[in-house]
């Protein structure tokens, strides 16, 4: 058994956690909001019709515009529901219910690795710290050759870019851009932003 991650103890400790979550985002898409810029850059790093496993997807803002761009995707995310109003808004992807932790997807009839594995909305700083590698471990083990992850997340969160990049190295993970914002700016030792573009070692 895992370390419960950060976010299910927020939802532990308040029960209208995910429901402020899921309409917030619901809010932003009815006021017209960008809402797509992770999926922008997913789209471009893939070919068309590609296979992309959204991790952490929370309720499924990411993988739903990248399922309306023509790819197959699979969501997973640990809060029962997030997957549900992923269902809700977003249909068309796949959504589990699952611990990235613990990610087998092959042990659930999804034996077809991924071109892409995006990580968006601060999922690694939602983690258990504990779980963090077994998290990079699992995307790693789910992408085909030739793939790539995107992950991303905030400083200050308590998850420092130096520690993530030794973690990502520690599971085979290597940088193949990394970047400062989803649009593309260049990460540069000041940067409160990273998206790192990975490639197994």
């Amino acid at each position: 058994m895992t370390e419960q991650s950060i976010w299910m103890r927020k939802v532990a400790a308040d029960p209208d956690h995910s429901t402020w979550f899921i309409e917030r985002f619901r809010s932003m898409a009815r006021a017209g909001d960008d809402l797509a810029g992770e999926a922008r850059l997913v789209d471009a790093m893939v070919p068309r019709h590609a296979r992309i496993l959204d991790a952490g997807c929370g309720s499924g803002r990411v993988g739903g515009a990248l399922a309306e761009a023509g790819h197959d995707v699979v969501g997973v995310d640990v809060d029962p529901a997030l997957i549900e109003a992923a269902e809700q808004d977003h249909p068309g992807p796949r959504w589990l219910v699952g611990d990235l932790a613990e990610l087998d997807l092959p042990s659930q009839g999804i034996t077809t690795p991924f071109d892409a594995v995006v990580c968006a909305g601060n999922v690694m700083t939602f983690l258990a710290p504990t779980t963090r590698r077994d998290v990079l471990t699992r995307i790693r083990a789910h992408l085909a050759p030739g793939g790539r992850a995107a992950i991303g997340f905030g400083a200050g969160r308590g998850y420092e870019f130096g520690e993530f990049f030794a973690d990502a190295a520690a599971c085979a993970l290597e940088p193949d851009m990394l970047l400062s914002t989803w649009d593309l700016r260049p990460f540069r030792d000041d940067s409160t932003f990273l998206v790192a573009l990975l490639r197994p070692a």
